[in-house]
């Protein structure tokens, strides 16, 4: 199944959030985000029978599966490169988180790659 932009936002939002608590539910994927709990909760049905996150029905809590795991890994270094990478050609930080956002979702393994190279011979010289 290709997963659209939102889906990988919940991903890497999961992620993120999992990095910060022991437990991740749904209330606080919606304050991260800014979406309401019902709208979370209908993509977070969406995500789980898709086979990437499971949902504890007791406490309900939210872990990604391996599949979810690598599209939000993914989805979240090309964030932090492409956030870094702008700012050190001169774009404001916040600009260059908005514009990481959105790009991320978008480039193409070559061109990430390409990027990411070009970031470490960057680094190197320094």
């Amino acid at each position: 199944m290709t997963l659209h932009e939102s889906g990988e936002m919940y991903l890497e939002t999961i992620l993120r959030l999992s990095e910060k608590y022991e437990i991740v539910r749904a209330i606080d994927i919606a304050q991260e985000m800014g979406f309401s709990k019902p709208s979370v909760s209908r993509a977070m049905k969406t995500l789980s029978s898709n086979g990437y996150i499971t949902i504890n029905p007791d406490t309900g809590s939210i872990r990604l599966l391996e599949p979810g795991r690598k599209i939000a890994e993914t989805i979240y270094e090309r964030h932090k490169l492409l956030t870094e990478y702008l700012e050190k050609i001169g774009v404001d930080p916040k600009t260059a988180q908005e514009d990481a956002c959105r790009i991320e979702h978008v480039i193409s393994e070559e061109s990430f790659e390409a990027i990411k190279n070009h970031v470490s011979a960057m680094i190197r010289q320094r």
